[in-house]
């Protein structure tokens, strides 16, 4: 599997127009680790959070370049965890984009925004621990691994997590002085 560059795919914030997307993302296949399909009214209702973030977050669509075909999601969003503000990021992409470090890639880039903020120390992700793609993304991109714990996702629905953390002011200086290096 060869890594594309982070110049062949870009973030972009959620449109209207990617509706269609959540839609393909909404499958089994896709959401086995995060207990299964939603309803179309629940879909409706994520994309209708999706477009107006507010100061909770930001959710944005995985394009692929030059094409600008949508390849999947990323975001970040506010949640406190044990007592304490913090960001969680979660992503999603579509099966013909998967092992091509897409995912990765488009964590980083959220993740840069995310620091930029300036409002939380610490962003989190909390993979299915039967996920292993998910918790590679997290070891990859210098996520420290804090435990395994039970997480409620969808609401009512508990599963078993690893939580990953990461110091997002960390984060932006390592990464903003490599990406200046590299001639991002």
């Amino acid at each position: 599997m060869s890594e594309q560059s982070n110049q062949s795919i870009q973030i972009k914030p959620w449109e209207d127009k990617d509706l269609e997307l959540l839609f393909r993302m909404n499958t089994p296949e896709m959401l086995k680790h995060l207990g299964g399909p939603e309803s179309k009214e629940k879909v409706l209702k994520r994309h209708k959070r999706y477009l107006e973030p507010g100061n909770w977050g930001s959710m944005f669509s995985i394009k692929m370049l030059p094409d600008i075909e949508a390849a999947g999601s990323v975001g970040y969003w506010e949640n406190n965890w044990n007592g304490e503000n913090v960001y969680e990021t979660g992503w999603s992409v579509l099966p013909s984009f998967q092992g091509k470090g897409i995912a990765t890639m488009a964590v980083k880039l959220a993740l840069v925004k995310a620091a930029e903020q300036n409002k939380y120390k610490y962003v989190h992700a909390f993979p299915s621990i039967s996920n292993p793609a998910s918790n590679a993304i997290c070891q990859k991109l210098g996520f420290q691994f804090i435990s395994e714990c039970e997480f409620e996702y969808p609401l009512g629905s508990f599963m078993r997590c690893n939580n990953w953390r990461l110091n997002l002011i960390d984060y932006q200086e390592v990464f903003s002085k490599k990406d200046n290096k590299d001639g991002m």
